[in-house]
């Protein structure tokens, strides 16, 4: 799943050059004007990339919340709604309940994995594209220490 327009980003020069700094302007002559004469916003650069990475780490955040909160409002709607489902043994004498409350450690600790494996795949890249596109972040700070 990539999260970039299908349209090629310009080439960057080298790290510290003096053009790296400067930013891309679009042209509004050539932009399309809006309804009432307005100009459209460039949704290009940084703040775009940012919000790409806002987007990516909150719907990860949802995701795996509502599934480890799924679990748990469905082991308590059992508790409270089917008593008796929840005190029937299931192997070894185990009532389910028990059972159902000891599968929420599980698919919590697979929750976390699924969320730590997503992050390395979908959300780090982009951090790290983000990172590398400013030009005090991580830079040349990081190379003076």
């Amino acid at each position: 799943m990539s999260y970039d327009s299908p349209t090629p980003r310009p080439a960057r020069a080298p790290r510290g050059h003096p053009s790296s700094f400067a930013r891309h302007v679009p042209d509004p002559a050539a932009a399309e004007p809006l309804r009432g004469g307005a100009s459209p916003r460039a949704r290009t650069g940084h703040h775009r990339d940012l919000r790409i990475l806002r987007r990516a780490y909150r719907r990860q955040r949802r995701v795996t919340t509502f599934v480890v909160l799924g679990c748990f409002t469905l082991f308590l709607g059992l508790t409270a709604g089917c008593p008796s489902l929840m005190e029937r043994p299931v192997t070894g004498g185990l009532p389910t309940g028990l059972v159902v409350a000891l599968a929420q450690i599980p698919a919590t600790w697979l929750a976390v994995l699924v969320y730590e494996r997503t992050a390395r795949r979908y959300v780090d890249p982009l951090a790290h594209r983000v990172n590398r596109s400013v030009p005090w972040a991580g830079g040349e700070q990081e190379r003076n220490r």
